[in-house]
């Protein structure tokens, strides 16, 4: 009986290790999002002290006739294909100039990687003094070659240009380390092969390279797509959502509805509604991932 107690005493040791970690997991992640669950069907107006009150769907309701959440949508769009679009082939294009063995090489990868590297805020401040219309150097090399300076931050239709721009440069090495270590992990023999057949470089690269690193492509493109559809700290720094509304993004206006309206009940049905795009969003591209395996 003694020994039996014994074992499953150690049968439980693991459990009880492992039972802290559970209680901060469930604290911290599964409470909140099963309340903010909770609080997006209800009306909850904190900046004039009403009490919340159950409304049911009415908040999602609401949604669909924001002009301001379509219009953070649409900005979310604009990321997602021009933004990502371009960071794809940007990153793709360093990353094959990289992918041969030339002196200094792993230099100049850390160089590439550094924006990368650097605090969002950082970046953030750097573009905004870019951008500046008076004393910003973009404006000021565009007036060397007698084009006039234009207000990047404050020209509605330049404003959210100017933050996927900034975004792009921030974030291309990114893309460009995990394409890089997808064309390494590809058989030097089958390009050796294919040079032996008499197939050119963009041969090569079209019915080879390209069709190989598909799935890091796939890969790459679902992590900075989740991460582009949180693009938060440049809307702040650059032109907090404006002029106007013109650069709100959705996590953006969740903020402002959430933090500065004091709505809790339709901010959290707002990053509901962001949560399910997302995992739409990933499904999607899993869904071609597992297609390109076979």
């Amino acid at each position: 009986s003694l020994r039996l107690s014994n074992f499953s005493f150690e049968k439980r040791m693991p459990l009880l290790f492992i039972l802290p970690c559970i209680v901060f997991l469930l604290a911290m992640t599964i409470f909140p999002l099963l309340y903010s669950l909770f609080l997006g069907f209800n009306k909850w107006e904190l900046a004039v002290g009403l009490p919340r009150e159950f409304t049911g769907l009415s908040n999602y309701g609401r949604l669909i006739t924001d002009p301001r959440f379509w219009n953070a949508m649409r900005n979310m769009a604009y990321e997602l294909v021009f933004g990502v679009g371009a960071q794809l082939v940007l990153g793709l294009g360093l990353a094959l100039l990289l992918d041969r063995a030339f002196k200094g090489r792993g230099m100049v990868v850390t160089l590439f990687l550094l924006p990368t590297m650097i605090a969002p805020v950082v970046v953030g401040t750097t573009f905004r003094m870019i951008y500046h219309y008076s004393y910003g150097p973009l404006n000021y090399f565009l007036k060397a070659v007698n084009i006039p300076g234009l207000n990047w931050l404050a020209d509605p239709k330049l404003a959210f240009p100017s933050i996927i721009i900034a975004d792009t440069w921030e974030w291309t090495p990114f893309m460009m380390l995990i394409l890089l270590a997808g064309l390494q992990s590809i058989p030097s023999e089958l390009h050796e092969v294919a040079s032996v057949d008499g197939a050119s470089s963009w041969q090569k690269f079209l019915y080879i390279t390209l069709p190989l690193l598909k799935r890091t492509m796939i890969i790459a493109v679902l992590i900075r797509s989740m991460d582009a559809f949180k693009l938060f700290d440049l809307v702040v720094l650059l032109t907090q959502g404006g002029p106007g509304i013109a650069s709100e993004t959705l996590p953006y206006y969740n903020y402002l509805v959430g933090f500065k309206y004091f709505s809790m009940g339709y901010a959290a049905a707002l990053a509901y509604v962001q949560l399910i795009v997302l995992i739409i969003l990933a499904q999607i591209f899993l869904k071609y991932w597992k297609r390109e395996g076979g």
